[in-house]
């Protein structure tokens, strides 16, 4: 059954947008107009769609006794815990979409990691956050390619492990995101006019404003902060 009830007026005026041409709206602009027509229950998973891991949300947790005897049981880097985190906040959403789009992403950041790991020579233990049962395979196995519960759980295994082994780090990151836009679109084939799309329509327009926005100069440098923490064992992003 399709769902078309909501935010019919709002979507109507969006603009148009594909994966592979320019946002004309800035995303000041897109933040003003659901701003101006959200409920205030549904600004909140705009809000957490947008949080990250240092969000005051996220710090505040940190001062937490129980917290910080999470972390020191886990072998994790502080900026990997705090991601942790923030994907547990996102798992709790009363929303079903915002919830399984921490679980996608945190899925496949998770194999992505790992990959990697595997590739050099680096403790998948130290780069897993989480305790999906995906993370919960990865750190069992120790591997996430030719694994069958795994392909099993992660229906885009084989495409992002094939991802991983892209050698240059910025076409990585927009073979990924292609990946996300994908899952956006399957995930809203239903949603019309709700705010399951209209969340959808927000992530897929901070897609392309992201990668507007990259410079080949901050490119490079994304480059460079990738190795540095490559060669300190932390977890690539």
């Amino acid at each position: 059954m399709v769902n078309v009830m909501g935010y019919e007026y709002l979507i109507a005026g969006f603009e148009d947008i594909a994966l592979s041409e320019r946002v004309q709206t800035s995303e000041e602009q897109l933040l003003e107009l659901l701003d101006e027509h959200l409920s205030d229950s549904d600004k909140q998973l705009l809000a957490l769609l947008r949080r990250k891991n240092d969000d005051p949300t996220i710090m505040e947790l940190l001062e937490d006794d129980a917290i910080l005897d999470r972390k020191a049981e886990l072998n994790l880097s502080d900026e990997d815990f705090r991601t942790q985190l923030l994907y547990e906040q996102g798992l709790k959403c009363r929303n079903k979409f915002v919830r399984d789009w921490f679980a996608y992403n945190m899925d496949v950041n998770n194999v992505l990691a790992a990959t990697v790991a595997i590739k050099h020579g680096m403790d998948v233990q130290k780069v897993v956050v989480g305790e999906t049962e995906v993370a919960q395979e990865l750190r069992k196995s120790g591997s996430a390619g030719n694994n069958a519960r795994l392909a099993a759980l992660v229906p885009d295994l084989k495409e992002v492990v094939d991802i991983a082994a892209i050698s240059n780090l910025l076409d990585r990151e927009k073979h990924i995101d292609a990946l996300r836009w994908q899952w956006l679109e399957d995930r809203t084939l239903f949603e019309v006019f709700n705010i399951e799309a209209v969340l959808a329509y927000y992530l897929k327009a901070s897609i392309l404003h992201r990668w507007d926005n990259l410079t080949v100069e901050q490119g490079e440098q994304v480059f460079r902060a990738m190795v540095a923490d490559m060669k300190k064992g932390v977890k690539l992003d």
